[in-house]
């Protein structure tokens, strides 16, 4: 038996965009699949073989002598997919689906394949492998109860370096150290798909997932801000960092993602830690949280302040601060951009990326927009962060769109790149 693992292509902001090529001297920064396919691997069976398509590198949509193709994806890969899934049940193939976009629209990608896993597919993977060899696929598999993380092998990243001479691959892949979030911020999919409880790998799980990629010559991307919670910090991420400094766990961090709020309430101390440990930039998340949803409306000094000391912290902590910023939430207005880039020239930030407010399904911006029928476009490939897709309530989605691009061009006009190291060169658009 055979399985195939696809990951669908989704557009990126550049693509979208192209004058961003022409404005941003970077390169453009193109990550790893997500961990998905790489755990579903490790959870099939020795005896089963296992291919895995990129299609973001050259088109997924080629014969296979696979029995089963099974995809992972998010919304903006939703289009894709579904043209993938058309191609292959037309050469005959049982088609799996599962990831974020499953989850969350099980009846949107029904049609299109013969089950849908629905949120984590770990507690149901052995059996979707069985009921395929019987014959018998169930329309739909979801777990009762959360995984139980302590039981699970390390992700098989080893399937995404397996690739003919030359192949592109990415330089860096994701580290997962939790699942789950306890919060309900408004764009955000998470506590949904993942549960609102947060559930952490154990140390060892987390230098494993590190050494692993050590070992490949590959850097590791610790994405989760939500691992600096409050008090999570100190149990969590401290005790990481310790090993880190200890020389214990061989690693290369290009960045680990945090929130200006979160800067705030770490203890100077633990930020430092991190340093030492080796991580020497931040991916600031920002448009969610109290702060950087107020800092830029004109309506909120205090936030605007605390906004200011959070990249201060940063900085003095020899921690870059890879900043994004979102513009089109509710209280965004014609004067929000011109206030984003005031404050990215006073605070100095050096490295910065825009995004369009988008309201995900399932997420309570998509609920909320949804009842008020200010969704205008429910094209999946453009829920990518560079399209407006529902109607705000201050700005014309044009506005959003030309102030968007123009956070992009203006950030980056004359700015000198020539010094910089690759890390710092390199960026997600």
């Amino acid at each position: 038996m055979k399985v195939l693992f696809v990951y669908p292509r989704f557009q990126r902001h550049a693509e979208a965009h192209p004058e961003l090529k022409k404005w941003v001297p970077m390169n453009e920064y193109l990550g790893s699949p997500s961990l998905g396919i790489a755990m579903m691997a490790a959870m099939t069976p020795d005896d089963i073989v296992t291919e895995f398509r990129d299609d973001r590198l050259s088109p997924a949509d080629t014969p296979t002598d696979a029995d089963l193709v099974a995809f992972s994806f998010f919304t903006p890969a939703a289009t894709r997919a579904l043209e993938l899934a058309r191609y292959f049940r037309a050469q005959g193939k049982k088609l799996v689906c599962g990831g974020i976009f499953p989850t969350m629209m099980p009846d949107e990608v029904a049609p299109y394949f013969d089950a849908v896993v629905i949120g984590e597919g770990e507690p149901v993977w052995a059996q979707v492998l069985a009921d395929f060899k019987k014959g018998a696929l169930q329309p739909r598999y979801q777990a009762t109860e959360s995984q139980c993380l302590d039981e699970l092998p390390l992700p098989k990243v080893s399937l995404y370096l397996q690739k003919e001479a030359g192949a592109f691959q990415p330089d860096d892949y994701p580290v997962q150290l939790s699942r789950g979030c306890p919060m309900t911020c408004q764009a955000c999919v998470l506590p949904y798909s993942m549960t609102r409880k947060m559930r952490d790998f154990s140390l060892d799980h987390v230098t494993g997932q590190l050494s692993q990629l050590a070992k490949a010559g590959k850097r590791a991307c610790l994405t989760e801000d939500t691992s600096w919670f409050p008090g999570h910090a100190t149990k969590h991420l401290k005790g990481l960092f310790s090993r880190m400094e200890a020389g214990g766990t061989p690693m290369n961090i290009s960045y680990i993602g945090i929130s200006m709020p979160m800067i705030l309430t770490t203890s100077t101390a633990t930020l430092q830690q991190a340093k030492r440990a080796g991580v020497n930039m931040f991916y600031l998340v920002g448009g969610f949280d109290p702060i950087t949803m107020r800092a830029f409306t004109g309506k909120d000094p205090q936030a605007l302040e605390r906004a200011h000391l959070a990249i201060k912290k940063s900085f003095d902590c020899g921690i870059e601060p890879y900043t994004s910023f979102l513009l089109g939430n509710e209280d965004d207005d014609e004067g929000t951009v011109d206030r984003m880039l005031e404050f990215c020239a006073s605070s100095g930030i050096r490295k910065a990326e825009f995004a369009i407010f988008t309201p995900y399904p399932g997420t309570p911006a998509w609920t909320r927009l949804v009842k008020e029928d200010r969704i205008i476009d429910r094209t999946w490939s453009r829920y990518n962060d560079a399209n407006c897709v529902y109607l705000p309530k201050h700005l014309t989605p044009q506005q959003v769109t030309d102030g968007y691009l123009r956070l992009w061009r203006e950030f980056y006009a004359g700015k000198d790149w020539s010094q910089a190291s690759v890390a710092e060169k390199t960026i997600q658009f």
